[in-house]
């Protein structure tokens, strides 16, 4: 059954022009990710398309078929895509009541671990145990050449070959000989469907994917948010509204039986601790801001020529205002939500979205520049 969004509301007014950017920035975690294209349902209809997108594993699936279409574009192919990947029906009917909803997403999440899921991933012919050592199939217990097919049918690369491209597109990934976390930046280099797909190739369950002679694996091994990239960035120097959509919650409550404590675990060690990363970039912003008086209080001709391009660059610091936009899972979801791929879900998980940034739409105030000390505001509008 196709995805059925909301009818929209009248839409609140773009945002302010002291924003010079627009970004948004997306958090991996799977069959959850289609709260992100409620998210971008609602901003899309308020005019608000991102200039920059980065994204994480299901992130940066939703942020390449976003960047890689025109605007009109953008929202019938990630209906596709989520239809797409859904296309299961295990009940005749959507039950009513937490329990028989429980019920429903663990035969819907068993299914995925069995069957894999349309236009994303299927089992391996060869059980990984079984398979010769060194084989593809001894590395993974799925392939993901469904994804590589719908990411072709769904994006237009040509709008992500290199520098100039808009709007331009992050994904990150980790190198799985080094270990090292690495973007894959349209503002650097082509983008191709494999630098999407390395970073949602989450081990074991995923195989790596090969880029220029190295091996990649899931982003979110590492970090799971594309803020700090954002943060250090060094391209674009404009000040930016910033919409950070998180799919699992660093707050929770305490669990209560061995199902809330195997989710809680996952929301923990995926959550992207927003306030830790804006905290740092204040505590940064401040000691630039002194740096700044200081050179300023230096006559002209005491000044060396890297003290000139410090105080060049530290002119003019950007500010940002991040919303962010945290999915809180439903009673009834489970440890298994980030692989239920259950059409209705789906469903579900876009509605929440979509009301969510609607209701921090509402509200007026992101609108307004942060200071210049800190230069940097985090707001956590829908959940107040």
């Amino acid at each position: 059954m196709a995805a059925t969004p909301p009818a929209p509301p009248p839409a609140p007014s773009p945002a302010p022009c002291a924003f010079g950017r627009i970004a948004l920035l997306l958090q991996g975690g799977g069959a959850l990710g289609s709260y992100q294209t409620g998210v971008y349902q609602a901003l899309h209809e308020a005019g608000l398309e991102p200039d920059v997108l980065a994204g994480i594993s299901i992130g940066a699936v939703n942020a390449a078929i976003i960047a890689g279409n025109r605007v009109e574009d953008r929202l019938p192919r990630l209906r596709a895509f989520w239809d797409r990947i859904t296309d299961r029906r295990l009940w005749p009917f959507a039950p009513d009541g937490d329990d028989l909803r429980r019920t429903r997403n663990i035969q819907s999440a068993l299914a995925t671990l069995t069957l894999g899921t349309p236009g994303f991933f299927r089992p391996n012919k060869v059980n990984p145990w079984l398979a010769p050592r060194g084989s593809a199939d001894a590395i993974a217990f799925y392939d993901t050449a469904p994804l590589r097919a719908t990411l072709e049918d769904l994006v237009d690369w040509a709008l992500l070959d290199g520098p100039g491209g808009h709007p331009r597109l992050a994904v990150g990934a980790v190198n799985v000989m080094t270990g090292n976390f690495q973007y894959f930046d349209s503002a650097r280099l082509a983008l191709v469907p494999e630098h999407v797909m390395a970073s949602g190739a989450l081990p074991p369950g995923l195989p790596p994917v090969r880029i220029e002679g190295e091996w990649f694996w899931d982003g979110g091994l590492v970090s799971n948010t594309p803020l700090q990239y954002l943060l250090e960035d060094e391209l674009d120097r404009r000040d930016a509204l910033v919409f950070q959509v998180d799919l699992f919650p660093a707050l929770g409550p305490l669990p209560r039986d061995m199902e809330e404590v195997l989710g809680r675990e996952k929301d923990i060690r995926y959550s992207s601790r927003t306030r830790m990363n804006t905290d740092a970039y204040a505590r940064l912003r401040r000691w630039q801001v002194r740096l700044k008086q200081a050179l300023d209080r230096v006559p002209e001709a005491l000044l060396t020529e890297e003290d000139r391009a410090m105080q060049a660059r530290l002119a003019r610091l950007p500010r940002l205002a991040i919303l962010q936009m945290v999915y809180q899972a439903k009673a009834y979801e489970g440890q298994a939500k980030d692989y239920e791929f259950g059409p209705e879900t789906m469903r579900e998980h876009w509605q929440s979205g979509y009301e969510d940034t609607r209701r921090t739409l509402a509200r007026e105030e992101w609108r307004a520049l942060p200071p210049e000390d800190p230069g940097i505001v985090s707001h956590d509008i829908h959940r107040e």
